[in-house]
């Protein structure tokens, strides 16, 4: 059995496609864990949702900005787009969204060492505390009242932890924290506006990377994420960024996690937007 883990799909199914054949997945035998962001933008979301439901008991899924905002157009709280559109007016739609709603903000496998979130984990929590507080997001998210909560997380955003703050501003700020983050404050204080590569002139300026804040709380196993197409691939001992910018003309990224050493694969994407895409939904 190999264990695969996946960047940001965004909908570019024939991408996901190509990097599965070319890695020999199998889905009787094989596991895939995704890294949020399944869809929007690219031109296959709905095929992207079906195939991944289609071999879901070999899927894990965490959930990213985009599937959230998506869960949310359904609920008529976003504005739809024309690469979800076709999800939205499936037959399946209904099913399609209670599955995502049942997915995860953090996946954790103690034995392979490895755990997952879309944009990472706060400098602020430990692996208990994250996964404590990934629970309560997944647990408010499948309820009946799920589209009056999601609707409270899509106002001005939290980008302060405090324990001490009320239920709302904390499901803002973990729910920012596992889906939006890249950059943080030396205070571990969120900053939502710088989307690029981490330079030295931000590091000036205070702002770094949020897995090399200082004072970032410890966590044993390595923390797989997306997100951040500008920071690219990259690999150390703490962290393995996946999102490789596949639908912005760079590539979708496969990496084996089940070995002694990671083993990585990627595909070129053939669909390249600019960043001003009308298709773009944002969180």
């Amino acid at each position: 059995m190999a264990v695969w883990a996946i960047g940001d799909i965004q909908g570019c199914y024939s991408s996901l496609m190509e990097l599965l054949t070319k890695i020999a997945f199998n889905p009787e035998k094989d596991k895939l864990w995704i890294a949020g962001d399944l869809v929007n933008r690219g031109e296959g979301s709905l095929e992207t949702l079906e195939y991944l439901y289609s071999i879901r008991d070999s899927v894990e899924i965490v959930l990213g900005n985009h599937d959230i905002t998506l869960i949310a157009a359904y609920y008529g709280i976003k504005k739809s787009n024309p690469t979800i559109d076709p999800i939205l007016a499936s037959p399946q739609a209904k099913k399609l969204i209670n599955w995502l709603r049942v997915q995860k903000f953090l996946h954790v496998d103690y034995q392979l060492g490895f755990c997952m979130a879309h944009a990472g984990i706060s400098p602020e929590f430990d692996l208990g505390m994250a996964l404590s507080y990934a629970e309560r997001l997944e647990a408010k998210l499948q309820r009946e009242d799920a589209p009056f909560w999601i609707k409270e997380m899509f106002k001005e955003g939290v980008d302060r932890f405090d324990r001490d703050a009320n239920s709302i501003d904390i499901d803002k700020y973990i729910i920012s924290s596992f889906t939006r983050m890249r950059f943080c404050y030396g205070d571990h204080r969120l900053d939502f506006k710088q989307k690029g590569t981490p330079t030295d002139a931000l590091r000036k300026k205070g702002l770094k990377p949020w897995f090399e804040c200082a004072n970032r709380k410890e966590i044993d196993l390595k923390i797989i994420f997306g997100h951040w197409s500008t920071l690219g691939f990259y690999h150390d001992e703490h962290v393995l960024s996946l999102d490789t910018g596949c639908l912005w003309g760079g590539e979708l990224t496969a990496a084996r996690i089940d070995g002694y050493e990671v083993e990585i694969v990627s595909v070129g994407c053939k669909v390249a937007q600019k960043p001003t895409s009308p298709h773009v939904l944002q969180t």
